[in-house]
């Protein structure tokens, strides 16, 4: 999945009525993406509290844009264990990648309720995605990985089917979903992580593993993120200090 990543180049037409035709088209594209992730998810049964209900999609994730979900709304406890440690990570990710912390929220509850349905560790996923794409849902690459786990559509199209087709690949859930599934095939094929990650990275003839030890590096740092919330947890004797588990 890794490649050079490009910036996508703008259609050439009128300087005038270009912006508004892109903000239509993105309207469109929006509203069908936001209908056939929902319909991926439940045929994945994948449930993301406290994201699917926000909006009758998935906040921050659909607009592009903090606050979306409207003023002041927000669905999430604020002193439970589980959200104090999304918003450990996603504070962390989002200073990191100079992205929305609205965004990385709801990257680590989308991580953690995949992850938790297929069988991975969230911090993997999250790991994955941040050395595959910055975090940037509309990263591309030369050989066309696309999305958040740079996923090629050409050799995963079964898999996109049921988000809607290979338009999806950009949907920030649809990706997710994908590159974890692809990630957890090829944990089955191999059985073992390193040699997973090199096959995912398309680099098994890599001896010196350098895309495995990236992402396991990545995967460390958020397991530190967590430890030191823990940490800082048990000292302000806070509800979540009973809560040892670092993973998510």
């Amino acid at each position: 999945m890794r490649a050079n990543r490009i910036q996508p180049c703008a259609p050439s037409g009128s300087k005038r009525t270009l912006p508004a035709r892109r903000a239509v088209s993105m309207g469109v594209l929006v509203a069908s993406l936001a209908a056939s992730s929902m319909v991926a998810l439940e045929t994945y049964d994948i449930r993301v509290p406290g994201l699917t209900d926000r909006t009758g999609s998935s906040g921050a994730l659909r607009s592009g844009a903090p606050g979306a979900a409207g003023e002041g709304e927000n669905t999430e406890p604020a002193t439970t264990p589980i959200t104090g440690r999304y918003r450990a990570l996603a504070e962390f990710l989002a200073k990191k990648y100079r992205v929305s912390r609205e965004f990385t929220v709801d990257l680590v509850s989308i991580a953690h309720a995949v992850g938790t349905r297929l069988g991975l560790d969230p911090l993997l996923i999250l790991a994955v995605m941040a050395v595959e794409s910055k975090l940037n849902p509309i990263a591309e690459s030369v050989a066309g990985a696309k999305g958040l786990m740079q996923v090629i559509p050409k050799y995963h199209s079964e898999k996109l089917d049921g988000f809607g087709g290979e338009r999806a690949v950009f949907d920030p859930e649809a990706n997710i979903v994908v590159g974890a599934l692809i990630l957890k095939e090829y944990l089955r094929r191999t059985g073992n992580l390193t040699s997973a990650l090199q096959m995912y990275a398309g680099a098994l003839d890599d001896h010196e593993d350098e895309y495995s030890a990236k992402v396991l590096y990545e995967k460390q740092r958020l397991q530190d993120v967590l430890a030191r919330y823990v940490g800082r947890a048990r000292q302000s004797e806070s509800p979540a200090s009973s809560d040892t588990a670092l993973g998510l």
